[in-house]
């Protein structure tokens, strides 16, 4: 428990410190005009309230993230704790922030056309791609993983045949309905759907973190939840899955995530102030590692240890919805469970469907087609949600999500190095998002030589040895970027 509440106080109190600090880095003026005045269209550009505009951006950035990630990344033990308050602080909410305030400074524009400003053309169009497939990807995750919520929880028509040997027609159905509200919500202007439905999903969301911080904090006698004293390894394979590093990719969202950096541009086109840029970017993401950290804490404390939970994950197949749905009914009761799994499923609905949007405003800016028909709208999205339908057929979930996740965190990768060269084109302190970049780059880099899914090298020093190679190589060409911004200025 101690571990956890320092932890918990950490969180906190990072967003009145070092999100306060990083306010005073990127100049913060409330004077400044914003896009959502200057670039007013309806549709994408529409000012809300604030208190609107950070419950879509936590919604938008938590998915499944912060609750299945964290829960099955807590089988490596309460070092989870560690990753999830160091990288929420550190690395996710300064990624997060700056990105946002980025965008917020530049009319709006999405993550792909920032990082061509400060990164080049080449990594402008790499980013467009890998921007678009990631959305898709995601929005692929979300429609399936809450249609199998849905049927599970809610009684639909039975049908004796499944579609397939993978599908049952009751997730079909419910797979359907998702998707009519994904079309909808990413063709709509973002006030009709989002602006509306959002508000609702989040109070899901909180009651549903409230909830699980209530076991916590008052059923401690019951729910023991481990301390950190050591970095061990307690996952089932750890030599298959070491710390190092498959745990900076299975817990993603609630410590740092390249998806997020998709969604602000989003939320900056709406903002009507740059003041509100903490609470909606950093604070967003805090909120987010604090909800990481209490599925991490009940995930090893609801079965007695981390050894349980283990066991548990094996029992469930991995399926960690089963998992949440269990610990809900029997720490909460089934009355307030309703709101967990309403709140699971928000949280994956509500990030897929801005997944989707933001493609649409990715490609859109790519082939400079304006917003501000609905037939244009529908001419860009209708191929993502084609593609978006065939990858679910054709790709079982466990591995989406690999790419899913190792794409995510390289996307992560490349916007620390862009807001590194951002910084260091501002004359501001280069470390804030150095050292983050440095170390994303070798954990994305590494994973490629080491995941069973891509080489795959059992000899792990040579696997860690070119993981190391590559980082020094990308440190090298980015030191020499930095050196040729400034001689250009000179």
């Amino acid at each position: 428990m101690i571990t956890f509440l320092i932890c918990l106080t950490a969180l906190v109190v990072a967003y009145f410190t070092y999100g306060k600090y990083l306010e005073k880095v990127c100049e913060i003026n409330p004077q400044n005009p914003v896009p959502s005045k200057t670039h007013y269209d309806g549709v994408d550009y529409i000012p809300m309230p604030r208190w609107k505009i950070f419950l879509i951006q936590l919604l938008n950035i938590a998915g499944l993230g912060p609750i299945f990630g964290a829960l099955l990344g807590a089988a490596y033990g309460p070092v989870a704790f560690l990753w999830i308050t160091l990288g929420g602080i550190f690395m996710g909410a300064m990624h997060d922030f700056i990105a946002g305030v980025i965008s917020l400074k530049n009319a709006g524009l999405s993550l792909p056309e920032i990082i061509g400003k400060y990164l080049g053309n080449g990594t402008k169009m790499f980013m467009r791609i890998a921007s678009v497939l990631l959305m898709v990807l995601v929005g692929a995750v979300f429609m399936s993983q809450p249609a199998e919520l849905i049927a599970a929880n809610i009684s639909l028509p039975a049908f004796e045949t499944p579609i397939s040997s993978t599908m049952s027609w009751e997730v079909f159905i419910a797979l359907m309905v998702i998707l009519v509200y994904y079309v909808m919500a990413t063709i709509l202007p973002i006030d009709k759907i989002i602006g509306r439905f959002y508000p609702i999903f989040g109070m899901a969301l909180l009651i549903m973190a409230a909830g699980i911080l209530y076991v916590l904090l008052f059923h401690s006698d019951r729910y023991i939840i481990p301390e950190l004293t050591s970095l061990e390894n307690c996952i089932a394979d750890a030599e298959k899955f070491p710390i190092v590093p498959m745990l900076f990719t299975t817990i993603a969202c609630g410590a740092i995530s390249g998806f997020h950096a998709t969604q602000s541009p989003m939320m900056a086109r709406c903002m009507t102030n740059e003041n509100q840029s903490r609470s909606i970017f950093y604070g967003a993401m805090i909120a987010e590692s604090i909800i990481a950290l209490l599925w991490a804490a009940i995930g090893m404390a609801f079965w007695g240890s981390v050894q349980g939970l283990n066991n548990a994950i094996a029992e469930y197949g991995g399926s960690a919805a089963r998992m949440v749905n269990v610990i809900s009914e029997e720490t909460l009761g089934s009355v307030i469970a309703v709101f967990v799994v309403v709140g699971v499923i928000a949280c994956a609905i509500t990030s897929g469907d801005t997944a989707f949007r933001s493609a649409r405003l990715i490609v859109a800016d790519m082939l400079g087609i304006p917003q501000n028909g609905v037939m244009k709208r529908i001419s860009v999205s209708l191929p993502l949600f084609v593609l978006g339908v065939l990858i679910i057929f054709a790709m079982p979930f466990q591995t989406i999500w690999s790419y899913f996740a190792w794409m995510n965190q390289t996307l992560a990768c490349i916007t620390l190095w862009c807001i590194t060269i951002y910084l260091a084109k501002n004359k501001k302190p280069v470390m804030i998002g150095l050292l983050p970049a440095l170390f994303m780059t070798y954990v994305c880099s590494s994973y490629i030589f080491i995941s069973p899914m891509m080489c795959g090298i059992e000899n792990r020093a040579v696997a860690y040895s070119l993981g190391g190679v590559v980082t020094a190589i990308i440190f090298a060409a980015g030191l020499l970027k930095i050196k040729n911004d400034r001689k250009q200025e000179q």
